[in-house]
């Protein structure tokens, strides 16, 4: 219970009932006094009222009639005759009531010929007290006890106490209202924050129809889709370096494993430990990505530009897929930018500013769909070229089945050719063009796939040069 009157809902209706206790409160006391002083107003009129009547009346009747109280037919007032002299006779009903200082003052009043309306205390009573002269002198006064005034006023006061209570039993039940209303939609808005905290998305929130509640509805469906978007690219990035990583432990475990066979000669070993050194360092650029996820500071690969030479990545690229290439009996060549630099060229260098290793990993990624595609007695072709004093071009060439018009348009959307072809040839993940597309994006240039002059695919990778020019 006290944590409930703790919660928005109990502050609610404790202020509610609160404020409407205050406000009966001072409506009931004021409203007292003013019932108490409308009926002594109104007991004092009409008291006034019946003494002027009576008073007009000839004085024979009205001795009769004082001398018969019920003739009167009154509500508690007493009525006497002050004779000129000032005397009072034994007989009416307020004889006893006059005592000699109310004597002196209504008789001082009656002998100007005035009327009387005042209260006096009379034996320690208060008494409301009306005078009207007569014509043969002396006057007629009526008493009325302000006890008996505020005995008749009680049945409305009480009448006004049970409104008032009414009144405050109604606030208690409207704060209860009023406290629900207000602490349920922002209740509703503390389950929705909490399904979120607790790794839910698309979490529905629908508005209240209070503007401040409304708010921060949309601020928790903004916070929604933007931990949506993030975690979603924090999980394909995660899933990208867990399929990129694949390709230099391979290279790694199969030059490894050729080195424990010895089938590698001595002559070969300083170019096998070079393999070696540069995937081994791949990997480690790999694992920073990993580290720059997992510290938050990430959530797709880092660019970072340099002065490369093309033609060295495609070597190095050639060297560490030999192996493969030799196992799965395709022939891997490579066409050196020399070939095609135009005259002055100093063969095989062509420098641009880029990031290598992600061109490396563009690379790896089309060579290794190229090679899923070829057949035995196949070939592989790697190529790079100037096409313009700005770009260069980087191909990958297979002598495999191609792509169609159909599936070329979707060659690059994640999974896409992979749910197509899963249960007709092998596929392997669907990530390796999409990563390769992405890549080629984030360095600036433009990547598509067209048909080889090997009767296969080509896929062609444009890249800007940067702010170095071409070496020559």
């Amino acid at each position: 219970m006290r944590r409930w009157f703790g919660s928005l809902g109990g502050r609610i209706l404790l202020v509610t009932v609160g404020v409407a206790f205050v406000a009966v409160l001072v409506t009931a006391v004021v409203s007292l006094q003013l019932v108490q002083t409308l009926v002594t107003t109104q007991a004092q009129a009409d008291l006034g009222a019946r003494t002027t009547a009576l008073s007009e009346r000839p004085l024979a009747t009205l001795r009769i009639l004082l001398e018969d109280d019920t003739l009167l037919g009154g509500r508690g007032e007493r009525f006497v005759l002050v004779g000129a002299d000032g005397t009072v006779p034994e007989t009416g009903s307020g004889a006893r009531t006059v005592t000699q200082d109310v004597k002196r003052r209504i008789t001082q009043v009656l002998d100007a010929g005035r009327s009387v309306s005042t209260s006096l205390q009379i034996w320690g009573e208060s008494y409301v007290v009306e005078a009207r002269p007569l014509a043969g002198g002396g006057g007629l006064v009526g008493f009325v006890r302000v006890a008996d005034i505020t005995d008749s006023g009680r049945l409305v006061a009480g009448r006004i106490l049970l409104a008032v209570l009414v009144g405050l039993v109604v606030a208690v039940l409207a704060g209860l209202f009023l406290s629900r209303r207000l602490a349920r939609p922002l209740e509703r808005t503390a389950r929705a924050a909490r399904r979120l905290a607790d790794g839910e998305r698309g979490v529905l929130i629908a508005a209240q129809g209070i503007p401040e509640i409304d708010d921060v509805s949309r601020s928790l469906r903004a916070l929604d889709h933007a931990l949506g978007t993030s975690e979603t690219r924090q999980r394909e990035f995660l899933l990208s370096v867990s399929h990129e990583i694949r390709t230099p432990l391979t290279a790694l475990r199969g030059y490894a494993e050729a080195l424990a066979e010895g089938v590698i000669p001595a002559s070969d070993s300083a170019a096998v430990g070079e393999v070696l050194v540069a995937e081994t360092k791949r990997v480690d650029r790999f694992v920073s990505d990993l580290l720059e996820l997992a510290r938050l500071e990430a959530d797709d690969f880092t660019v970072h530009l340099q002065p490369i030479d093309v033609g060295g990545v495609l070597a190095q690229a050639a060297l560490a897929w030999q192996g493969q290439c030799t196992q799965l009996g395709v022939a891997l060549r490579v066409d050196g930018p020399g070939d095609h630099a135009g005259a002055g060229a100093v063969p095989g260098v062509l420098t641009i500013v880029t990031d290598g290793m992600r061109l490396r990993q563009i690379v790896d990624g089309l060579l290794e769909n190229a090679l899923r595609a070829t057949p035995t007695g196949g070939e592989v072709v790697l190529a790079a070229r100037r096409v313009d004093g700005r770009h260069v071009r980087v191909e990958v060439r297979d002598s495999g089945p191609g792509l169609s018009t159909s599936d070329a348009a979707v060659a690059f959307e994640r999974g896409v050719l992979r749910a197509k072809y899963r249960d007709i040839r092998p596929v392997n993940t669907g990530l390796g063009l999409s990563i390769a597309a992405r890549l080629v994006t984030r360095m600036g240039g433009t990547i598509t796939v067209q048909s080889a002059a090997e009767g296969g695919a080509c896929f062609a990778v444009v890249l800007p040069v940067g702010d170095g020019a071409v070496a020559r």
